[in-house]
């Protein structure tokens, strides 16, 4: 009989222990495309309630505002229990729903305040595939963790301080690129971009940021031909080299203090916010992604929520609950619409429809079209949503809640047609 390699025995356990890459998976914060736009080829339902196009449901313990992600054959998220401080990432099964392992991060060091729509468990976690990701604020600082597939803890970093004067929390994802995750923490004092090695958390490069709070995500485009990290907050809106940490271009945009992520199309950057100012910016950078300036801008802000770019237009749903549609180019207003509020989720696109969450667990949808607003559909799950709808293979899964008379469940749903 034929000897086996080692290396056999190694393809076996990992074929068992990693997901199996399926069309439509949603590995992070703002899903496939970094940009909160769906894949395209699928058409997930429009309408929905407790009795119409529910695949599963199933119960989510603790609380978080962790946007769920799914690679493969599962489903992750962040929760956390406060009444035993205890901070720990879950994973489901994606066609089930049932929780397949629950794993204690942290145990204790939770802010002694926090903001009433902030958790201990807001930051969505990201996935390559063989690791799932999740950054906690814990004990004064941002802790960075990576488990395996089944749970297990494979290293853990305190990737430096979060001391804000403010009393608001955490709530930056991490965001991946190539070998790297990469973190932020912004603060008064040492605020930073530092990135960690996958595989062994090992720090690669850390740059300095501003000594001011925000609340960003730091996302990774293709501007203008380069790969680029964008963030914005601290009264400006900048561009990385991802691999390097290296400052490419910074420019005046966007107000003091931002939440939402930047997003961008070709040369074009877009960023909102927040306090004290409101301002919705847009940023022309050239010279092969090393060089930018603003382009226009407008007194409208997205605080909370991150926008969408589609062929050409730019589409928000403000802290009030208003859609707006402005074109790249110039931020000519297209129309403006009222839905309701308030609003924290960030909206999702998908098959030429956009899907907003509200904080009521109401999620509208209404078509992506410059010429009009177009109203879709109205549907209600639970009554408090605060994380975004996330869109794959043809479904919709939504964490939501349900709180009345005191007590509160978080529900995981998956929605599809059937």
């Amino acid at each position: 009989m034929m000897k086996r390699q080692p290396w056999f025995f190694f393809l076996m356990v990992y074929c068992v222990i990693a997901p199996a890459a399926q069309a439509g998976d949603w590995p992070a914060w703002r899903g496939p495309n970094a940009n909160g736009v769906a894949d395209s080829a699928q058409s997930p339902p429009l309408v929905w309630s407790d009795s119409e196009n529910v695949m599963w449901k199933t119960p989510v313990p603790g609380r978080g505002h962790s946007t769920p992600i799914v690679m493969g054959s599962h489903i992750f998220l962040t929760s956390a229990d406060k009444s035993e401080e205890v901070q720990s990432v879950l994973c489901f099964d994606r066609e089930s729903g049932k929780q397949l392992w629950k794993t204690e991060v942290h145990r204790g060091g939770f802010p002694e305040k926090l903001h009433k729509k902030n958790t201990s468990a807001t930051p969505t976690p990201a996935c390559d595939g063989e690791r799932v990701f999740a950054t906690f604020n814990n004990g004064d600082g941002i802790s960075l963790t990576a488990l395996d597939l089944k749970g297990k803890q494979l290293w853990q970093v305190r990737t430096g301080d979060f001391r804000s004067r403010y009393p608001y929390g955490y709530g930056a994802s991490p965001t991946l690129y190539k070998s790297l995750v990469i973190v932020v923490s912004e603060f008064e004092k040492d605020g930073f971009l530092a990135a960690f090695d996958r595989e062994s958390g090992k720090e690669v490069w850390r740059t300095p940021r501003a000594d001011a709070s925000s609340y960003s995500s730091p996302i990774v485009g293709k501007v203008d031909g380069r790969d680029q990290l964008l963030i914005s907050g601290n009264n400006k809106v900048a561009g990385y080299d991802p691999q390097t940490g290296k400052p490419l271009w910074s420019v005046p945009g966007g107000p003091l203090v931002t939440a939402g992520t930047v997003v961008w199309e070709n040369d074009l950057v877009f960023a909102s916010g927040g306090f004290p100012d409101k301002e919705t910016a847009a940023i022309k950078v050239s010279e092969g992604g090393t060089d930018a300036a603003p382009l226009w801008k407008n007194g409208e802000r997205s605080y909370e929520q991150s926008m969408l770019v589609h062929d050409g237009h730019l589409y928000a749903v403000n802290d009030n609950g208003i859609a707006i549609c402005w074109r790249v180019q110039d931020g000519e207003e297209q129309w403006k619409h009222r839905l309701s509020g308030p609003i924290s989720a960030s909206p999702t696109l998908a098959n030429g429809h956009i899907y907003a969450s509200v904080e009521r667990g109401i999620t509208y949808v209404f078509k992506a079209d410059p010429e009009k607003f177009e109203f879709v559909a109205e549907n209600t799950l639970g009554n408090e949503a605060f994380a975004t709808p996330v869109i794959c293979d043809g479904r919709i899964y939504l964490r939501v809640a349900e709180n009345s008379g005191g007590k509160r469940q978080e529900w995981l749903y998956c929605i599809g047609k059937k």
